[in-house]
């Protein structure tokens, strides 16, 4: 494996060590937190807390990974042999400094308290991965909502996810304080939950697609739809019919 495959296992690896533990824990807490508000149980007080600050460790797992994937995705277009990234280094750049922003926003939001400011920046997060996610360099199976592919794709789910996990965290007084907040809350967890799934199965499928560098020359010669590849120049000759192919006894 190259630098640029082993760039690519930072993506998965952290979302398989990193945020589906923490998931875990987020839902657990958060049980524990409902159960406590009505009464079913006793929990110690640091509970709510340790639910709002798990939440938000994902919610920053989640948009770190997203914009890994994405920086690799246009790294190894630039770095592969033969290949012409549009715009070249200027814009490779530029792409860079979109995703350190969108970086610099989340951490922003992580410390904003004011209504209005926790908005602005969730926004302006959101919107950095979309403006990153909807450059050509990125696969999607399909940009149509109408289209099954659509629903199927890998990252349109991680958007959906990513927005949803970034409401919640940049919403948390409000969901602490409100009983309408705290429904909106348990709604979107409920589809979060079910995104989760969705991720961990098309992410697995994306994987098995995905070649090493030095493999995509191969790779992409053979015929997706018809699921055929070119028989290589010097493959052997195939058996004349009839005969076994195996080598004749001297």
């Amino acid at each position: 494996m190259t630098p640029i495959d082993w760039f690519s296992l930072l993506h998965p690896v952290l979302v398989i060590l990193f945020v589906y533990p923490v998931v875990g824990a987020t839902i657990r807490l958060g049980i524990l937190v409902r159960e406590k508000r009505l009464g079913i149980t006793k929990q110690p007080a640091p509970v709510p807390r340790e639910h709002a600050d798990h939440g938000r460790w994902l919610t920053a797992g989640v948009v770190v990974a997203v914009l890994i994937a994405l920086v690799y995705s246009f790294i190894s277009k630039a770095v592969e042999p033969g290949a012409v990234f549009a715009g070249g280094a200027a814009r490779l750049a530029l792409l860079m400094l979109v995703a350190a922003g969108t970086l610099v926003a989340l951490l922003a939001l992580l410390k904003v308290k004011q209504p209005a400011l926790r908005a602005s920046f969730t926004l302006l997060t959101w919107a950095g991965l979309l403006g990153l996610g909807s450059q050509a360099e990125i696969w999607r199976l399909s940009d149509n909502p109408l289209s099954g592919a659509f629903w199927s794709s890998h990252y349109w789910s991680g958007v959906l996810l990513t927005g949803l996990l970034l409401f919640n965290m940049a919403a948390r007084p409000e969901i602490t304080r409100h009983l309408r907040w705290r429904r909106l809350h348990i709604a979107s967890n409920l589809l979060i939950m079910v995104l989760l799934a969705v991720q961990a199965i098309t992410g697995s499928r994306d994987l098995l697609e995905i070649p090493l560098s030095w493999q995509k020359p191969a790779i992409y010669r053979c015929d997706f739809q018809n699921r055929v590849c070119p028989e290589p120049a010097d493959a052997p000759a195939a058996a004349a019919p009839g005969s076994s192919g195996a080598p004749e006894l001297a």
